[in-house]
């Protein structure tokens, strides 16, 4: 079973068609989780109608309480064993699901990344990559620097998610966030091929833009001191655990 991961805010305009190239990619048991912080734009009708007519889609109500706090509460509401990430904007290509599927057959793998064609709100190229924009590729550093994790390409193993969450208030990217705890559990595969259309409008809530210097360089030290601190939780716990199994 596959699960796959939206945070919704208001995407009336085009939920519709991603809603469509989604469902063409899954599986009868596979799901559609739809965690909805607002649909005040006249899309809960929209939203309703889908869950009504396709029992794989799951709408659930959301924290209100950002992009981040949102993408966590979908991830608490997915059963399959490996979670996609959505954002509410773009279209799939057919054969997203089944190429990132064949990454995670490799049993260390822990999150699988994909190129991305960059397009306006018509689908019409803009002639780039998120790998190129990116120069996507592994390396905590590398990602620390210049982020390629962007979670609209992202899927990552479930029992992952169980280390990863849950995301501590001081991060305010939950893909940057997964993608380099997940380089410390195991290995994160880049598929070099585009397999989504990767929107961009005046309506998105990420933005291709950086904030302020001094912005950049306290959000990468809260991220640095919160994944130091995550692996040492890590670390004690299993520590615990083996000296349990240990006890006579």
């Amino acid at each position: 079973m596959k699960s796959v991961a939206m945070a919704y805010y208001n995407g009336a305009k085009y939920i519709d068609e991603q809603i469509r190239s989604i469902l063409a990619n899954m599986e009868d048991t596979d799901e559609l989780i739809i965690s909805v912080d607002d649909a005040s734009d006249g899309s809960e009708t929209i939203l309703q109608n889908w869950a009504q007519n396709d029992p794989r889609i799951r709408i659930i109500k959301g924290p209100g309480k950002g992009v981040v706090k949102n993408f966590e509460n979908a991830f608490r509401h997915c059963r399959g064993d490996i979670i996609f990430l959505s954002d509410q904007d773009d279209v799939w290509k057919k054969n997203k699901m089944i190429k990132i599927q064949q990454a995670f057959e490799d049993p260390k793998v822990m999150a699988v990344v994909h190129d991305a064609q960059i397009v306006d709100e018509k689908l019409s190229s803009l002639n780039e990559t998120t790998f190129e924009w990116r120069d996507s590729k592994a390396g905590f550093w590398k990602n620390m620097k210049k982020n390629s994790y962007i979670g609209c390409c992202m899927a990552v193993r479930r029992s992952a998610l169980k280390r990863i969450l849950p995301i501590p208030d001081n991060i305010w990217i939950h893909d940057q966030w997964i993608g380099l705890l997940a380089e410390q559990l195991g290995k994160v595969v880049f598929i070099e091929e585009p397999l989504i259309y990767y929107r961009r409008h005046g309506g998105n809530v990420t933005e291709l833009t950086h904030g302020s210097i001094t912005s950049m360089i306290k959000k990468r030290y809260h991220m640095i001191m919160e994944i130091n601190r995550r692996v040492k939780e890590w670390s004690e716990h299993d520590k615990q655990n083996q000296r349990h199994i240990e006890k006579p």
